[in-house]
């Protein structure tokens, strides 16, 4: 072949590409003008802030109906846009690459493809700026994405603290109503006040309603028993003896190191004297007096000991009885139920205290261990054979049998092969639409003070349009309009639902959404959860909607002073939203001096990333 007919089956290539091009994107363009009539009321019912940025949501969702990922590898062959960077200006997008096709093949452009969409290339990123803005405040001086602190319970007594949070960094001041209450919520927001009137700073303050929370209730609890041991090395030699703090009084032991031990009564001890008895495995055991205080006295022991309510002691001198003493009472031991594979357990209706299996003499089960939940209509909407978990997933199960009064569970999976369930832990329904409102009376209560005091309301457990309606229908009536509105998905169906909450919610300003990773990992699968939170950023940037990155960011750093390896990438994955939260802990300050270097490298390397397109399913909604 010689090169000018080489040529010229290049350009028929060429030509064939173009025109195929140009079909797909004229269907794609057809979806969009289609969903726009099926939605026309609910178009009509958003607030005008949002109505460019609702069109924009329905053309991303007709656009991702499609599977076009034949049509970006086309469109690269070709040296064009392969559409990757589309959720802010659909209309936008598609007109332009059409254009450049047209003009490729020298046909004219048609009139249609040269008037500008309500979206363009200039004000999609603006739109969602500007959103931002109105939700989450105003843009930080060295970085692009907000930071959101979790309050402590000391923030209500310690100016000082809110002061450094400010200082170090934050943007968004959390106060999670499940804990303390409207008097410690007003001290923070006083303290919060004062640290911005002094610092010059400003910052949004957010509550998030604790919602319906399906959690195991509290377990039996245990023996009441007080167990101390020495330090030993690795042949089995006591190195540090183990040191005991023997008290008549609700006293902290003067050593940070000492067991504390109740005694009934104060005792007649001298440093030198030992106190001894024979503890609860019938064991004689010594404590050697090292110390001698008002309310107490420190004992050293380089046996191990274990010691319940009631039980006698004798105090020698030099040998010699000098008094006698009793165990005074002791906090019971927290119990634990303890589940593999293949065990059952039933999970009950009604506040009942937990218990293990009973077993008989042989090991084998009597009776299933049983826990009771803090939702009772659950037991209305689980089916058998759906899935459950417990604890953050780390115990996974399959209901067998259901009844009013209980389910019966058959543990599939857990944590390291044996898993400890305790009292008040997570329950997940992954499989279960769950007939619960989104709001509880306890969220409607504390919305009163909410709606006088914050910036935000995050909404928690939202799966329906229902729900955002029903919020917006109490915030007016305490004359709260205004009000931003956080919706926190964390649920499959919240995720699935994530389209329409959109739309329903951008019936008012402002609004925000907040990934809560942690109950949407278990509910959706982990395996899931990075291209689950993807379609999240994406379906946000086309209702430009800011982001909130939250969940055990910087967990280990938080709470232990050191981050991991997959948590600073995973922070730095943060930077793709519009701000990011941070949980309690006692390096918080560090924390958040960390974030804000992550923030800040990554905002120089990287914008939002570009995706290739296959059919989303989500995208498949219907107008009501």
């Amino acid at each position: 072949m010689t090169d000018s007919q080489r040529l010229n089956a290049n350009q028929l290539t060429d030509a064939i590409r173009i025109e195929r091009a140009i079909r797909a994107l004229e269907q794609l363009k057809d979806s969009a003008v289609g969903i726009e009539r099926d939605f026309e009321a609910a178009l009509q019912r958003t607030a005008p802030y949002h109505r460019e940025s609702a069109y924009n949501l329905l053309h991303y969702l007709a656009l991702r109906r499609h599977d076009i990922r034949e049509l970006q590898l086309e469109l690269s062959h070709l040296g064009l846009s392969s559409l990757g960077l589309t959720e802010f200006h659909v209309m936008a997008s598609l007109n332009a690459v059409l254009i450049v096709l047209h003009r490729l093949i020298e046909r004219e452009v048609p009139l249609q493809l040269q008037d500008a969409p309500s979206v363009t290339f200039a004000n999609g990123r603006a739109l969602l700026e500007e959103h931002t803005l109105a939700a989450l405040g105003p843009k930080p001086e060295q970085r692009v994405t907000r930071i959101m602190v979790t309050m402590p319970s000391e923030a209500a007594e310690d100016p000082a603290l809110i002061r450094r949070f400010l200082a170090a960094g934050m943007n968004i001041m959390r106060i999670n109503c499940a804990h303390d209450g409207p008097e410690a919520w007003l001290r923070m927001i006083q303290n919060l006040r004062q640290a911005e009137a002094e610092l010059g700073q400003s910052c949004k303050v957010s509550f998030d309603l604790a919602g319906p929370k399906l959690r195991t209730e509290a377990l039996a609890p245990d023996v009441e028993v007080v167990k101390w041991q020495p330090q030993r090395d690795r042949l089995g030699q006591v190195t540090q003896p183990a040191r005991l703090w023997l008290t008549p009084m609700v006293q902290p032991a003067p050593d940070p190191a000492a067991v504390t031990i109740p005694i009934q009564a104060p005792i007649p001890v001298q440093v030198g004297d030992t106190i001894q008895l024979t503890d609860a495995r019938h064991r004689r055991r010594r404590l050697s007096v090292v110390e001698v205080k008002d309310n107490g006295c420190l004992c050293d022991c380089d046996r191990t000991g274990y010691v319940t309510p009631g039980m006698p002691f004798e105090i020698l001198r030099h040998q010699v009885s000098v008094g006698t003493g009793g165990i005074g009472q002791l906090p019971a031991l927290e119990r634990v139920i303890t589940l593999q594979p293949g065990d059952h357990l039933r999970l009950r209706r009604g506040n009942i205290l937990g218990q293990p299996a009973v077993l008989d003499t042989t090991g084998q089960v009597l009776e299933p261990a049983q826990v009771g939940c803090t939702l009772p209509q659950i037991f209305q909407d689980v089916q058998v054979g759906e899935r459950i978990f417990f604890d953050d997933g780390k115990i996974e199960g399959r209901i067998q049998a259901v009844s009013e009064t209980e389910l019966m569970v058959k543990i599939v999976s857990a944590a390291n092969g044996i898993a400890k369930l305790k009292g008040e832990k997570g329950i997940n329904l992954p499989d279960t639409r769950l007939n619960l409102p989104s709001l509880t009376p306890k969220d409607v209560h504390d919305l009163s003070f909410v709606a006088q005091q914050g910036d935000l309301v995050a909404l928690s457990f939202v799966q329906s349009s229902e729900d955002i309606e029903q919020l917006v229908q109490k915030l007016d009536q305490l004359g709260a309009p205004d009000l931003g509105i956080i919706l926190k998905i964390e649920t499959r169906l919240g995720f699935e639902n994530l389209p329409k909450l959109l739309i329903t919610a951008m019936q008012r300003p402002p609004v925000a959404v907040m990934i809560a990773r942690g109950d949407l990992g278990v509910e959706v699968g982990f395996e899931r959860m990075s291209e689950v939170q993807e379609q999240i950023l994406l379906l946000c940037q086309a209702a430009h909607v800011p982001v909130i990155w939250a969940t055990q960011v910087l967990e280990s750093l938080a709470k232990g002073g050191l981050p991991s390896r997959a948590e600073v990438t995973d922070a730095a994955m943060g930077s793709r939203a519009e701000c990011v939260m941070l949980n309690k802990g006692p390096y918080i300050e560090r924390t958040m001096e960390f974030l804000n270097n992550i923030l800040r490298r990554m905002q120089e390397n990287v914008a939002k990333n570009m995706a290739t397109l296959r059919k989303l399913r989500v995208s498949e909604i219907e107008a009501e």
